[in-house]
């Protein structure tokens, strides 16, 4: 159980990915999910460390990746957390 808890320590601040709120920037710390499906998301530039920015949430979800627009779908099988930065200023 103390093994289960050191875990979710590690990740406490980040949350996911899809209740990032618009304009809002964050930086990704964990995908979980079958390993083809993360190394595909890896493939698109979805990496831990990544910043991204959330474009339109929801599910899918439209994010902001350097200066491209990646539209992403998860479900129970494949989730992305985030540990969110800082809101756009415009």
């Amino acid at each position: 159980m103390v093994e289960v808890e050191n875990h979710l320590k590690d990740f406490s601040p980040a949350i996911p990915l899809r209740l990032l709120p618009a304009e809002h920037s964050a930086r990704i710390v964990r995908i979980v999910g079958r390993p083809e499906d993360v190394q595909r998301l890896e493939e698109f530039g979805l990496r831990k460390g990544t910043r991204v920015e959330m474009f339109r949430p929801g599910n899918p979800c439209i994010l902001r990746l350097g200066g491209n627009k990646v539209c992403l779908r998860t479900d129970d099988s494949l989730r992305v957390f985030v540990e969110p930065t800082e809101r756009k200023t415009t």
